[in-house]
Order: C-alpha cells, then structure tokens, then sequence
C-alpha cells in the first residue's frame, strides 16, 4: 500500500501539527510520499513530493475550484492521508483525516479573521463525513468529532512530542515555564494575572514569544520548577509529556485531553482561575515531597507514548481505510 500525505504542517516547524506529523512519519514503517511545501523537510527515508508554489495558493485554489488535486500531485497512491483539517481537493482517493481538536468550531472567536475564513474554506463538516476512517488523537477529540461533526473516530493517541530527552544542563534560577503559541486559547492572560506576586520568574517561550532552539528549550525544560499549561481547550498536550522526558512536573487545565495525556504528572486547575493557578504554583515550590511524587507520576505517563506505538496503530488505521 502507498500512503499519499498532505505535508503542508511541516512548513510550520514547532507547532503542534508539525511536531505530530514529524514523529509519524519518522516511525510509519510504511511506503509514504509526502507533499512538502517550499522550504520544509521530511523525516530520513520518507520521499519527499515538492510543491512549486505556496502551499495556501495551491490548496486555497483546490478548495474552491476543485484543482490542483491532491491524488494527481502526489502520483499513484491508493490512500490519501490529511493529518489536520484544512481547504483541500483530494480526488478520486480514498481518504483518512486526522482531528487533533476542534477548538475553531468550539471557540471561533480565538481565531483570527483570515483564520476563520480558511476554517470555512475547509468545509470540515463533509470532510469528514466522507473520509474513509476519521482518526482522534485522544478520546475527548474523538467525543468533540462524534458531536460537533456526527461522525465516528478511530483513536490513535499521537506520541510524546519532540523525538527525546537532550542531554543538557539545566537553566539556572527558580522558574515557571510556558512553552506554546501566543493564542487566546492558550490562557496566557490567566498565567499572568497567576504570577503575580510570586517570587519565582516565569518563563514563555513560543510564538509570539521567546523563540529557542530544540536545545534550549530541552535546557529551559529541565530547569524549571513545572511547566505550566492554563488553556482554554486541549485536543491533547505535548508540553506536559515534554516536560516528563526532563523530570519536570506540570501544572494544566483540568480539562479531559490533559486527564488522558498528562495523567499522573501534572497539578489539574479550573480553567481561567487565576487564583487556583497561583495557589498550585505556589504549592510545588515550596513542597519537594510533591514535586517528587508528579515526577514519578509524569515518568509512568510517559513510559507508554512512543512514536513507534503511535505510527503502528496509525498503520493499522490508515490500511483499514485503504480497504
């Protein structure tokens, strides 16, 4: 079977579809073409498909005439895969898409205009009622799809972020972490108004904010007293699994997608209560006895996300669909 994908996340390097679609395709032991937008790579071993002109352009014209098509781009393919939502023209395929959340249809107002019209240009609702296997990163995904948009999804949690633990040493100094896109949905303004007062610094680094490199943020992660996460909504949650993989604790959103990913490794607060928030970040740096006992709980929650389990029963999905 060859798996056909739409590679256009990879141009976005850090976010979350990027790193997902990154660590599948590193660990799908599968014959997969990928097309890439101009200036993105693929993982060793995976053939690369370019793309001649700007991956909007090119699926923004698809979305509303119909061409290019994705089948015809990618050649002889008898699977399409889409590892996110988003304006497209497949063809003839067959087809499997992957929903990470559906926070544009719960919280459109988080989303810039062009953003939304691009949500629209999508038409998700008929892509995913006619995709041949729907697929859910996390069972609260898969309960937003079977809702929102009235289909069934097969789940297949993804792994556990960035590929592993760097060896690096720790940054100096007591601090709180905040690594993510400067988006509303992320709760920054909840993370502020929770740090003041505290005497430990806080830390943001992302879009919108500081940007490091992979080994920087490994440094940041292993220093920092937790890694806070106050979001709004959470289709699923690399940052507390990141965090785990350099014996950090973290502090999120009592929210499901976080109950499953985080588990036992993570303080869980009401999302937008700032003084809950505080109060929590308070708690774990002054008691060492807690922190301890979340790093334990964070290493069980890490120990069964790998990308190999993940891209195997991703596999086993996508040939379902094929079928």
């Amino acid at each position: 079977m060859r798996i056909g994908v739409d590679g256009r996340s990879l141009a976005g390097a850090g976010r979350g579809v990027a790193q997902y679609l990154t660590g599948m395709l590193g660990a799908l032991d599968a014959d997969v073409r990928v097309l890439v937008p101009p200036g993105a790579a693929v993982p060793a071993g995976v053939e690369a498909v370019p793309m001649r002109a700007p991956s909007r352009l090119v699926h923004g014209a698809a979305a509303l005439c119909g061409r290019p098509r994705l089948d015809r781009m990618l050649g002889a393919v008898d699977l399409v895969w889409l590892p996110a939502p988003a304006p497209v023209a497949v063809g003839d395929a067959p087809y499997a898409l992957t929903l990470h959340d559906l926070s544009f249809l719960e919280r459109p107002g988080d989303f810039t205009p062009y953003e939304r019209v691009w949500h629209r240009l999508a038409r998700i609702r008929r892509l995913a009622r006619r995709a041949a296997r729907v697929i859910a990163v996390s069972e609260a995904t898969a309960a937003a799809a079977r809702a929102r948009l009235g289909v069934e999804a097969v789940i297949v949690p993804a792994g556990p972020g960035d590929p592993g633990p760097l060896d690096v040493t720790p940054r100096d100094g007591r601090y709180f972490l905040f690594v993510g896109a400067r988006e509303p949905r992320k709760g920054i303004d909840v993370l502020l108004a929770a740090h003041e007062g505290l005497e430990e610094e806080l830390v943001l680094v992302g879009d919108g904010h500081a940007r490091v490199s992979r080994e920087e943020k490994a440094a940041l992660y292993a220093g920092a007293i937790a890694v806070v996460l106050p979001s709004w909504g959470e289709g699923y949650g690399y940052t507390p699994l990141e965090a785990y993989a350099h014996g950090t604790p973290a502090i999120v959103s009592d929210l499901p997608a976080l109950r499953e990913t985080a588990g036992d490794g993570a303080l869980y607060v009401p999302p937008g209560d700032a003084g809950a928030l505080r109060e929590a970040m308070r708690a774990l740096a002054a008691d060492g006895a807690l922190r301890a006992r979340l790093v334990a709980g964070g290493a069980a929650a890490l120990r069964d996300r790998t990308w190999e389990a993940a891209a195997t029963a991703l596999r086993e999905a996508l040939e379902a669909a094929a079928r």
